[in-house]
């Protein structure tokens, strides 16, 4: 998971909240709605990046060896 797909998902959140704090100060309905948009695109950007992440370690684990004396005995 790459750090700045991270800080791209938290940067959507904290906008996001951002926009829908001043939009209830300012009884702005659209503004509160275009924060919350942000903070569901952040959070599914956070979502993304943690299945990508698990994803790509899966394959890491599968390609790994972990066989005692190094190699997988095949047909043994």
């Amino acid at each position: 998971m790459g750090i700045g797909e991270k800080f791209d998902a938290a940067k959507d959140k904290i906008g996001g909240k951002i926009k829908e704090t001043v939009g209830r100060a300012t009884d702005d309905h659209s503004q509160i709605m275009d924060g919350k948009l942000d903070q569901a695109r952040g959070v599914a950007k956070d979502k993304l990046a943690d299945a990508k992440a698990h994803l790509e370690q899966d394959v890491a684990d599968l390609n790994t060896d972990d066989t005692e004396g190094g190699a997988a005995a095949h047909g043994v």
